[in-house]
């Protein structure tokens, strides 16, 4: 072969590329459809999985993963039952446990099993958007720490990386709040009408540096998403969002980062991405964002939303004189709880950063908030109502305690050699345990625990009663699995993490909070509607600065997004993934691991999340003397689960104070009602009860 027959082989080659890839999408939308119409079938009472199958055209497992319904618990739990290698678990108690005993004595320990080795897997900070493509469909188990002294060398910190207190004074950067539906912009105390054509990011920043021309860092858009402008022509609206920020802007590239708040690259993501651009013949740099990420508008005028930041701006100083509200609320939480880290005692020279096998480890066996929908036959077919309690402003009850210091591994044997009191200690304690759980025999309630489910990141909480399988769990749920009103579950300790208790949260979890209840009350007492409107979002703006903090704190593995034109596609990286391409540029993404962050702590965000779970089971109230939560209700009248809140089919009567934690009325639909069998479903039956809820307020 000659050069020229070479290139001329690369260039039909490149065809069918293109080909394959609109082949590709065509498939996804099918497959989608093929999906959601198994989701479907599932919904029957007497569906079955092997009858489904071959009209789909997929296995039987396949099936059970796209409608994990189907499965029967014991199907799952196979999968997760590691084989014994060493002795058989020891009870603490003699002779059999009585799931019917006191909570300690459904304790067990087990000598240390050999488990699959860490294989970890990227970690969202919010939950997965059902706009994005589908896991795979494939069975997963969770790792364990290796039994051997290599496990043993886990248990240490990330030599010279820690969270110190910063030496510089954050910079504010300009900023200008844009509806992309209407055209208006807000800058400080002007109101601009612009032109925004096709509404492009070329568009958006030509009109808006002819509007503003001594320079913008950051521009809002409070409405509109224009990032979905040709979202139908593509499979998923991460696709549409990739191709928006990526389109040619002339006299503008990507940007590269600057700083020390360093951010490279634009950020896809399907409903809040970030556009990062930088003028090609200066050192200027902008930002296109989603006012989104801070809170959900309800089509506020622009001026009102501006009027929210610098509400928030003013109340936030008063606890930190130097603070600035940077682009996300994730940000703006790291940023201020380093200024937080005390200068003196045992923490001056910072919080050190645990070893990136631990933090793997977390990363693979530490869900986030407990999304939950339990349908026919668990619950009714028709409901009599369905309700729906909030936790107000939850995760800030759940930081006064974290993991601090080097943490020990606490191993089945060492378990079982503590004394009762000092087994419950650990357990009341910052840790992070590998168990194998078996459900009461009698159980006709909720599941306590979460259990890994096919796909990735995915939890299912089992009920079935006599189930056993194998996971992890923070210390709150252990706790609450052994302690819960109802009945003990068998709890038999495998592995374990240990850390002391601390407050490296306590101080930055309690100005928030502070500030969240004096923008509430401003809210509330404001006579002016507009001011009240702005105070409300500032308050909600709170709860994102706190909720993205947390989450910043369990430092996901980083996928890098990059541009490549298609003149110079040899020089795409390896490992990258293509995304997307036109016939200027290839879109591509890859992982680059773990950065070496010095507020990498998902130790702490593993407890919160933790806490947040059990409190949705069984929470009290000291100043009442009262109890809420699922378990504080009949069986049969858990609807759903959502991270904070809960769906039921009768109202309670639970002390509500204004205070975090504490659970609020938030919807309340009469019935009958058909039960919802699917996301959609519950969320247009949630919209519903609320809006009911404020019309019988008003009347």
């Amino acid at each position: 072969m000659d050069a020229q027959s070479y290139n001329a082989a690369l260039s039909e080659l490149r065809t069918v590329r293109d080909a394959i890839k609109k082949a590709r999408a065509e498939l996804s939308k099918l497959e989608a459809d093929r999906d959601k119409r198994i989701t479907q079938l599932a919904s029957y009472g007497k569906a079955k999985a092997e009858r489904i199958a071959p009209a789909a055209g997929l296995s039987v497992t396949d099936v059970v993963a796209v409608a994990p319904a189907l499965a029967p618990d014991s199907l799952a739990v196979t999968a997760d039952k590691p084989q014994p290698q060493g002795p058989a678990p020891e009870t603490l108690a003699a002779g059999p446990v009585d799931e019917t005993a006191k909570p300690q004595a459904a304790i067990a320990t087990a000598a240390s099993t050999a488990l699959p080795r860490l294989t970890t897997a990227p970690d969202p900070v919010e939950p997965v958007n059902p706009t994005s493509p589908p896991p795979a469909s494939t069975a997963r188990s969770l790792p364990s720490i290796p039994k051997d002294t290599t496990g043993d060398a886990w248990f240490t910190h990330t030599p010279g990386l820690a969270s110190t207190r910063p030496n510089f004074t954050q910079q504010a950067r300009s900023t200008v709040f844009l509806d992309t539906t209407t055209g208006v912009l807000v800058h400080r105390q002007q109101t601009h009408h612009l032109d925004l054509g096709a509404a492009t990011a070329a568009d958006l920043l030509t009109a808006v540096f002819h509007a503003v021309p001594e320079g913008v860092e950051r521009i809002y858009v409070t409405a509109g998403d224009p990032w979905h402008r040709e979202a139908d022509r593509y499979p998923y609206l991460r696709d549409a969002v990739a191709a928006w920020l990526n389109a040619p802007a002339p006299g503008w590239r990507t940007d590269t980062g600057r700083g020390k708040d360093r951010m490279a690259g634009h950020f896809v993501h399907a409903r809040n991405p970030v556009g990062r651009y930088q003028r090609e013949n200066n050192d200027q740099h902008v930002e296109i964002r989603s006012v989104g990420e801070w809170f959900d508008t309800d089509g506020d005028d622009p001026a009102v939303i501006r009027d929210a930041f610098v509400l928030l701006w003013q109340a936030l100083r008063r606890h930190w004189s130097d603070a600035v509200i940077m682009g996300s609320p994730s940000q703006t939480g790291r940023d201020l709880w380093t200024r937080t880290i005390p200068t003196r005692g045992q923490y001056a020279d910072g919080f050190p950063v645990l070893s990136e096998e631990l933090r793997g480890l977390l990363h693979a066996t530490a869900g986030q908030g407990r999304n939950e929908l339990i349908t026919p036959p668990r619950v009714p077919e028709q409901l009599p109502r369905l309700v729906e309690y909030d936790r107000t402003f939850a995760y800030a009850k759940h930081t006064w305690k974290s993991p601090v210091g080097t943490p020990r591994r606490i191993t089945a044997t060492t378990f079982a050699a503590w004394s009762e009191k000092e087994q419950m200690r650990a357990l009341y304690g910052c840790g992070h345990w590998q168990v194998r759980v078996t459900v009461p025999t009698t159980w006709n309630h909720v599941g306590l625990l979460p259990a890994p489910a096919p796909g990735d990141r995915a939890w299912h909480y089992p009920a079935q009663p006599g189930t056993t399988f194998t996971t992890w769990a923070g210390g709150p749920e252990i706790h609450t699995a052994l302690t819960n009103p109802i009945q003990p579950w068998k709890i038999e300790i495998l592995d374990g993490i240990l850390w002391d208790d601390g407050k490296p949260l306590d101080d930055w979890a309690r100005k928030l909070k502070e500030t969240w209840a004096n923008l509430s009350a401003q809210a509330h007492f404001q006579g002016d509607a507009q001011q009240a409107r702005a105070a409300h979002l500032a308050s909600r703006a709170v709860r994102s600065i706190l909720l993205y903090g947390i989450g910043a704190f369990a430092q996901r593995p980083r996928m890098v997004t990059g541009t490549t034109p298609r003149t110079a596609e040899r020089d795409v990286p390896a490992d990258a993934e293509i995304i997307a391409f036109d016939d200027e540029r290839i879109t591509w993404q890859k992982p680059t691991g773990f950065s070496r962050d010095p507020n990498a702590h998902p130790e702490w965000a593993a407890a919160i999340w933790s806490g947040a779970r059990a409190a949705l089971l069984t929470q009290r109230h000291r100043d009442d003397n009262a109890y809420a939560g699922a378990l504080h209700t009949p069986p049969g009248s858990v609807i759903a689960f959502r991270t904070d809140a809960l769906y039921l089919t009768e109202a309670q009567d639970w002390p509500y104070h204004h205070q975090p934690g504490d659970y609020l009325l938030r919807g309340h639909l009469t019935g009958p009602l058909a039960a919802p069998t699917s996301e959609e479903e519950l969320l247009s039956l949630r919209d519903a009860g609320r809006t009911a809820l404020t019309t019988n307020q008003e009347s």
